[in-house]
């Protein structure tokens, strides 16, 4: 038995397999937040996930093993999309008849259907615009619920339980569990929409663009009528998609006529300023403290949903201006000798190219010296190699680091990292493919000057390169996470 049938009325005991993932043990904390007793276990438990675990008094157990659930005696197990049907614990679990559930689902039934669900979807921008969303919608005093897949500034979690009406989520369209392969988004009852943009991501479980693109049509068509959707046209996909909403929509972007725009937008070292136009009638100025174009257009989006949820133009301009970020998105971890570093979660061309644009916007004529991990699933592979080869053009200069071969890209279909470096090259930005962190760092420390711009990407730790620059340019061996990423 899972899903539909769960009595959540008679439930108390709740245990996760798979709790250290972002989305899960955020999902850990809230049921703990909201009265459950709550357990978990994962292969590898690990800050910073294992310090908030054990902050909010949640037992993480490690390793997955049939002895947990003795331990546990779980009412409910919430099982995570990194669990296969042959994990011991999911075996034992299946073999003892528990009831089971995903986590979206749970999510779902437990905490956005009672409330009013503002659900961001969209390749690129979901993170950084749930977390905005939410943060504008607890600035003007609503009290808003929130689930997102990043730590943002403001709250120091990516979750918040909240006595409002909102419940904000970002919305991920990678498949649910072992026992439902549809995306996760499909779970989360939206009655307010943000579609932020469409293209090829999560080719391990998507075959190509249409089959990707299937998932949102499925999204847009759980839209009920009276509900709303925001739809940034800076993607022809995404309008094509949204069009087929029941329900109202609007058009937001920084690029194409829209109904939502920015007008006169200028980026600079305090963020990006500009005027909010709504069909064309101009609403007042706004001051977005986290640069870039991308982030300005994500703003849109969001006051394009907050006006549909009843919030005024002051409240919202309010919000955008007092918003701090998330961790992880141009995040500077330090400046040192004059050189600053900073981290980013970009994995996807786009996301790098619009990252790097971003931060030469926030430090005008600085040198950018970049270094990218490609370490998702997606990035690992070749569907992206020639646009890899353009997406490094705001670079001064840029090191790869080739990922160790893995038996889940099949050698034919892995990204050629030194050929990634050879076009960018080839574009006149100076590049080069390393095998280890510690080369990439040697040759950052040795290369950097004060004024410059140090940015590493990648969705996974990078071996702790960003505080081996810093250690590296004062000198300081760094002894931290070993090894490459």
């Amino acid at each position: 038995m899972n899903g539909m049938g769960i009595d959540w009325s008679k439930v108390r005991r709740v245990h996760l397999i798979g709790v250290a993932g972002t989305g899960m043990g955020s999902f850990a904390g809230m049921l703990k937040a909201a009265g459950y007793e709550v357990t978990g276990s994962d292969e590898n438990v690990y800050p910073p996930m294992s310090t908030q675990l054990e902050r909010w008094g949640i037992e993480a157990m490690q390793g997955y093993r049939a002895e947990n659930l003795d331990r546990a005696r779980p009412d409910v197990v919430v099982v995570g999309n990194v669990v296969r049907a042959v994990n011991p614990e999911a075996a034992a679990m299946r073999e003892r008849g528990l009831p089971h559930v995903s986590f979206p689902e749970a999510l779902g039934e437990l905490f956005i259907g009672p409330r009013h669900g503002v659900v961001v979807v969209g390749t690129h921008g979901k993170t950084t615009t749930s977390a905005l969303m939410g943060f504008v919608l607890h600035h003007a005093g609503r009290d808003p619920s929130f689930l997102v897949g990043g730590v943002t500034r403001d709250f120091d979690s990516n979750f918040r339980l909240g006595g409002g009406e909102a419940f904000v989520v970002e919305g991920d369209e990678y498949d649910t569990a072992y026992f439902d392969k549809g995306p996760k988004f499909l779970h989360y009852r939206p009655r307010t929409a943000i579609f932020t943009s469409c293209e090829l991501d999560h080719a391990d479980i998507y075959r190509d663009e249409a089959h990707y693109r299937s998932a949102f049509e499925r999204f847009v068509e759980i839209l009920p009528e009276d509900g709303y959707l925001a739809a940034c046209s800076t993607w022809p996909s995404v309008v094509e998609i949204a069009r087929k909403a029941r329900c109202g929509m609007e058009t937001y972007s920084v690029e194409r006529p829209a109904d939502w725009e920015a007008r006169g937008l200028t980026l600079g070292a305090d963020g990006a300023r500009f005027r909010l136009v709504r069909a064309g009638r101009e609403l007042g100025a706004v001051r977005l403290s986290v640069g870039g174009a991308h982030n300005v257009e994500n703003a849109l989006g969001v006051a394009a949903a907050a006006t549909r949820l009843g919030l005024s133009f002051g409240e919202i301009a309010a919000g955008l201006e007092a918003f701090r970020g998330v961790k992880r998105r141009q995040e500077v971890r330090g400046v040192e000798r004059g050189v600053t570093v900073i981290d980013d979660f970009a994995h996807h061309p786009t996301a790098v190219e619009r990252t790097l644009a971003a931060i030469q916007g926030s430090y005008p004529g600085a040198r950018l010296l970049v270094a990218f991990e490609p370490r998702s699933n997606t990035s690992r592979r070749n569907l992206h190699q020639e646009e890899y080869g353009r997406s490094f053009g705001s670079a001064s200069r840029v090191w790869l680091l080739t990922p160790a071969p893995t038996d889940r890209v099949p050698e034919e279909e892995r990204l050629d990292v030194a050929r990634v470096a050879a076009d960018v090259a080839a574009r006149g930005v100076p590049a080069r493919a390393c095998g280890t962190v510690e080369e990439i760092v040697a040759e950052m420390v040795a290369e950097a000057r004060a004024g410059d711009v140090v940015v590493a990407m990648s969705n996974g730790a990078f071996g702790g390169i960003w505080g081996r620059v810093l250690g590296g340019l004062v000198g300081v061996p760094f002894r931290g996470a070993g090894g490459p990423g």
